[in-house]
């Protein structure tokens, strides 16, 4: 029976090192595909921006290529004008070496993908999640990788950490920006993790409501021991007079049974902690 490691150690040199994978056989479709579309479907033109380079050396201008297609925002800093992304570099760093690292190397003629659209960007690998995983346990969860050595491999080029903390320092970074939660999907024979543009709490679905406070209640479990309704109001950019709201979707995450209370004891709710339901 053909091993995993079987498949990586003879590609793995020129999978990492080689500027042209396209000269080696079996390596062409394993090239990350990058595809910006106009608008908010794949009905709109798109253009495909083949890649060549392998991962090690070509990450950090794939990075730098992938930001220069995302349509920038203005804000005002200390009084200029400042261009910034409206993502933030370190989730699009965990998540495309998320893709990178676990993609599953025997299912011959696809790769890692990176989907741009007008308010979100796809990132998928082939290969479903390995048994042990659960979507809802992804962030922050005990590190385990299909390719082993290619994580170890990354890691000596820092381009991960292989610690298992990939998914929360994006999700850390995204609460920072304001973006909705990183919607987390396993199709037929892949993996995709969507990153969302900007959005405010009264366009966000009430889905995205809860899966964004499930989402805070890990970070700020392994944080500070639990959230409560004043830092959700923080992740989401709230004042003080909608407090009411954020009780209202910590009890609606609660009834979707994503979360619980700390303390079992009758805590008054300006100051209960609230943590994720496996706690």
């Amino acid at each position: 029976m053909l091993m995993v490691k079987d498949i990586i150690l003879p590609i793995l040199g020129p999978l990492q090192r080689q500027k042209d994978l396209n000269k080696f056989d079996g390596l062409t479709r394993k090239v990350v595909r990058l595809i910006k579309y106009e608008g908010k479907n794949k009905a709109g033109a798109s253009k495909e921006y083949p890649g060549r380079k392998g991962y090690a050396v070509g990450f950090e201008a794939l990075i730098l290529f992938i930001q220069g297609l995302l349509q920038d925002s203005e804000i005002i800093k200390n009084a200029l004008r400042v261009d910034t992304s409206i993502y933030p570099e370190i989730a699009l760093r965990e998540l495309i070496a998320n893709i990178l690292i676990h993609q599953d190397f025997s299912i011959r003629g696809s790769g890692p993908m990176i989907e741009i659209f007008d308010d979100r960007i796809v990132f998928s690998n082939p290969g479903k999640l390995l048994p042990s995983k659960k979507i809802d346990r992804l962030i922050r969860t005990t590190p385990e990788s299909r390719n082993e050595i290619l994580a170890s491999a990354f890691r000596r080029y820092n381009i991960c950490e292989e610690r298992g903390s990939g998914f929360e320092k994006a999700v850390i970074a995204i609460e920072l920006f304001g973006l909705p939660p990183l919607k987390f999907q396993e199709l037929e024979n892949s993996f995709e993790v969507t990153m969302y543009a900007p959005k405010k709490y009264a366009d966000m679905t009430n889905e995205e409501r809860i899966e964004a406070c499930y989402q805070h209640s890990i970070i700020e479990y392994y944080g500070n021991g639990g959230f409560n309704n004043a830092s959700l109001r923080k992740r989401f950019g709230m004042h003080d007079k909608q407090a009411a709201q954020i009780s209202l979707l910590i009890k609606e995450t609660m009834d979707a049974g994503k979360i619980k209370p700390k303390d079992s004891e009758n805590v008054s709710k300006k100051f209960s902690l609230y943590i994720p339901y496996w706690a």
